[in-house]
C-alpha cells in the first residue's frame, strides 16, 4: 500500500524476507504453509518490491520436516499473492540441493520454478565461481524471469571491493537484471558498504540490492549507508522475526526513510497488521523452543568468525544433538581456521554447512581432520568449483589422498541425468515436478512421497515430530 504523498525519484524498494530467510535464520526454516497462509492476502497489498518466499532451505524443510510438497507451497503462494513479485534463492549449479547437478536437470528445474509462480531468481554461487552460475542464468533468461546476480560477500585477504566490482561486471555481461550484495554473515560495515555500493553503481547500469543479516549488529547502519550511496532495494524482515541472525526490521527501515528522498512509500499502519500476525507466531515459537534466544541477540564475534545466521542456528542444533552445547565457542574459533585451510570460501550454503560441520568434527573428536566429511573432501578436491585461494597442495593431499583434483567446471563431468532420474522416480511421480524433488533429496523425497500416498489412501501415517532435528541450511 504505497503512500501517494511521497513520490520521488529515489524511492527505495523493500524485499520482505519473512517467508524465507527470516525463519530460515531464526527457526531453521520450520514455518509451515498453514502458518503463512492467513497473512498472505494482507502482505500482497503492502507494495513490496518483491517477497522472498521460496528456495534456500525451504524446499528441503518442506520434504524433510514439514511433510509438505514445496511445489504446492509455491502454487499457493502464487495464488494468494497475485499482485506481488515472488522471489527465490537459487544456488547456481546446486539448485536447492547440496551437490552439483547436470545441466539438463537444472534447466528443467528453472522451467518449473517459473511455471509454478516465481518471478525473481536470485542466483549465487558459494565460491563466486561464475562458471557454476552460467547454466542457471541462461535458463532463467530463457524462461523470462528476472535474474538477480548475487555477490557472496565475505572478508579475507583476497576479497576486496575491486574483486567484487569485477565480479558484478561479469554478472551484468551475463545478462543480470540486477545485482545483490549478499552479506549472509552480517560482515558489511557502514562505510565499507557505502564505498562498495558507490563503486558498483559507477561500474554497472543495473539496480543494486543490499542483503545483510543483523548478526553483528551493523546491518541497519550498513543498509542506510548503502542507500545513501545509491542502493535501489534492501532486504528486511517484519519485526517479530527480524534482528538477531535475521535481517533489519522492515518497519524500522521504512520509518527511518519516511519523508526523505529515499522514502519507500510503504504504509506503517498496513505493515502493523503484518507485524501483529507474526508477533503471535513469534510467541508460539518461543514457547515451543523453536526460537532459541541465542539467535535473537547481537553477536559481534561474527566479525571474527564470519558465521552466517542459518549456519549459527545449525551449529547450535548440531552441538545440542551431540550433547556438546558448551563447545560452541570452540567451534566458532575453529571455523575460520578450517575456512583458511579450504581456500577462503565465502560461508554460505553449501560451503557454510561443509566448513561448519568439519569444524564441529575437529572440536568434538579432539583432533583436527581426524574425521573428514565427504563434503569437505569434495570442497578441497574441487567438486564445488574453484576456491578464492588455491589450496595448499600438502593439505589437499592429506584430505583427498591420491585422488585427482578437479580443475574444470565441475558440472562438465556430470552426464545428463534427467531421463535416468525420471525412470528412478516413476513409481512415485504424481506431478512432473516430483522428479526434481527426487533429484535433489532422494530418500528424503521418497519418504515424503510414501506419506503422501498413504494419506491419499486414507492410511493414518503417524510420524515422529522432527522439529528439533538438524537440517543443512
Amino acid at each position: 500500500m504505497a503512500n501517494e504523498n511521497s513520490v520521488n525519484q529515489k524511492r527505495v524498494g523493500i524485499t520482505e524476507t519473512v517467508l524465507r530467510d527470516a525463519h530460515q535464520s531464526l527457526i531453521a526454516t520450520r514455518m509451515t504453509m498453514d502458518e503463512m497462509r492467513p497473512i498472505l492476502g494482507t502482505m500482497d497489498k503492502i507494495g513490496y518490491r518483491s517477497v522472498e518466499c521460496w528456495g534456500g532451505a525451504t524446499f528441503d524443510s518442506c520434504l524433510r520436516f514439514l511433510n509438505e510438497d514445496p511445489w504446492e507451497r509455491l502454487r499457493i503462494l502464487r495464488k494468494e499473492m497475485p499482485h506481488s513479485k515472488l522471489q527465490m534463492l537459487f544456488r547456481g549449479q546446486n539448485m536447492l540441493g547440496y551437490r552439483h547437478y547436470a545441466d539438463d536437470v537444472l534447466e528443467y528445474f528453472v522451467q518449473k520454478c517459473v511455471a509454478n509462480g516465481i518471478d525473481v531468481i536470485r542466483i549465487f554461487d558459494a565460491l563466486n565461481d561464475i562458471r557454476n552460475m552460467k547454466t542457471s542464468i541462461k535458463a532463467a533468461k530463457k524462461e523470462g524471469a528476472h535474474f538477480q546476480g548475487c555477490i557472496s560477500y565475505t572478508l579475507s585477504p583476497v576479497h576486496t571491493n575491486e574483486k567484487f566490482v569485477e565480479f558484478a561486471k561479469q554478472l551484468e555481461d551475463e545478462g543480470a537484471d540486477s545485482i545483490c550484495i549478499k552479506d549472509m554473515a552480517g560482515l558489511l560495515k557502514p562505510y565499507t558498504t557505502y564505498e562498495l555500493v558507490k563503486a558498483l553503481k559507477a561500474a554497472v547500469k543495473i539496480p543494486v540490492q543490499l542483503h545483510s543479516h543483523y548478526t553483528s549488529g551493523l546491518a541497519s547502519m550498513s543498509l542506510l549507508k548503502g542507500i545513501e550511496a545509491g542502493a535501489d532495494v534492501i532486504d528486511t524482515a517484519i519485526s517479530p522475526l527480524a534482528m538477531g541472525t535475521s535481517h533489519p526490521s522492515t518497519e524500522s527501515m521504512v520509518a527511518a526513510l519516511q519523508g526523505t528522498e529515499y522514502d519507500t512509500g510503504l504504509d506503517l499502519h498496513a505493515l502493523n497488521e503484518v507485524r501483529d500476525y507474526f508477533q503471535t507466531l513469534r510467541e508460539k515459537y518461543l514457547k515451543s523452543g523453536q526460537l532459541d534466544p541465542k539467535v535473537m541477540g547481537v553477536n559481534a564475534n561474527t566479525l571474527l568468525y564470519q558465521v552466517p545466521g542459518g549456519m549459527l542456528s545449525n551449529l547450535i542444533s548440531q552441538l545440542k544433538q551431540a550433547g556438546k552445547s558448551e563447545k560452541l565457542d570452540e567451534v566458532l574459533q575453529e571455523v575460520p581456521r578450517v575456512r583458511e585451510d579450504a581456500g577462503y570460501p565465502p560461508l554460505v550454503t553449501p560451503t557454510s554447512q561443509i566448513v561448519g560441520t568439519q569444524a564441529v568434527f575437529n572440536v568434538i573428536t579432539g583432533e583436527r581432520y581426524k574425521t573428514v566429511t565427504k563434503e569437505f573432501k569434495g570442497l578441497v578436491k574441487g567438486e564445488y568449483g574453484k576456491t578464492p585461494v588455491d589450496i595448499d597442495p600438502a593439505f589437499r593431499k592429506r584430505i583427498i589422498g591420491d585422488e585427482k583434483p578437479i580443475d574444470c567446471r565441475p558440472a562438465d563431468l556430470i552426464a545428463p541425468e534427467l531421463e535416468k532420474l525420471k525412470q528412478e522416480a516413476a513409481k512415485w511421480t504424481e506431478q512432473e515436478e516430483d522428479v526434481l524433488s527426487y533429484a535433489m533429496f532422494g530418500q528424503v523425497a521418497e519418504k515424503f512421497f510414501e506419506k503422501r500416498r498413504d494419506k491419499e489412501n486414507g492410511i493414518d501415517n503417524v510420524h515422529a515430530d522432527k522439529v528439533n532435528k538438524v537440517m543443512p541450511v
